[in-house]
């Protein structure tokens, strides 16, 4: 099983980030340990300046590669929520550098995931609201409106340079509002105002 983000995939997100809106999906690998599904993520000793970016996240259900992109909704049934923790301290050294920088994003469990749902659950997978409350306050809020580009898209794209699997996870990209988390933070992720995912920062 592998994790693929994609980032850059909201504009306000790339603005914020002062980074180019992408012309071309742009996506990265998380290693299977970033995952986390339990409601404590430790924080880890070598950062100083955690980011969370909540996403919408997809769940591959059937192997394949060069898929057309007419065809890419049939290769997911699950959607989720999930965090795309990001070491911003680590990432701006590495990015200073000219180097490569997973340290800052694919660390153990620095992808913790929720509940997933089947996709028929939905009315429009083009209008799905999602968001992240810290301590009880909106920190994020999203819609797949928004999308750049869209779930069929990401996986067309993808698919034309690695093979997907079932059970692989997509991380679609984040909104705008990404700050830092501190020890004590109690993030709750919610798509369509049902809360998907706990999270307690220790």
């Amino acid at each position: 099983m592998k994790i693929i983000c994609i980032g850059r995939n909201y504009a306000e997100h790339a603005k914020e980030m002062k980074s180019d809106v992408p012309t071309e999906p742009v996506f990265f690998l998380k290693p299977e340990t970033a995952l986390l599904k339990d409601k404590d993520f430790y924080y880890p000793e070598f950062t100083k300046d955690l980011h969370h970016e909540v996403e919408i996240v997809l769940k591959i259900s059937k192997n394949g590669k060069h898929i057309a992109e007419e065809f890419a909704s049939q290769y997911y049934n699950e959607i989720g929520i999930g965090i795309d923790f990001t070491a911003r301290d680590l990432q701006m050294k590495c990015k200073e550098k000219g180097l490569p920088w997973e340290k800052a994003k694919a660390f153990d469990s620095a992808a913790p995931i929720g509940d997933f749902v089947p996709k028929e659950n939905f009315t429009s997978l083009k209008n799905i609201s999602f968001q992240l409350n810290i301590n009880g306050n909106q920190r994020q809020v999203g819609n797949t409106k928004d999308l750049i580009f869209s779930f069929e898209k990401i996986i067309s794209y993808v698919s034309q340079f690695i093979t997907l699997k079932t059970g692989d996870l997509i991380f679609t990209g984040t909104p705008e509002g990404v700050s830092a988390v501190n020890i004590g933070d109690v993030l709750e992720a919610s798509i369509e105002n049902k809360k998907m995912l706990h999270l307690n920062i220790k």
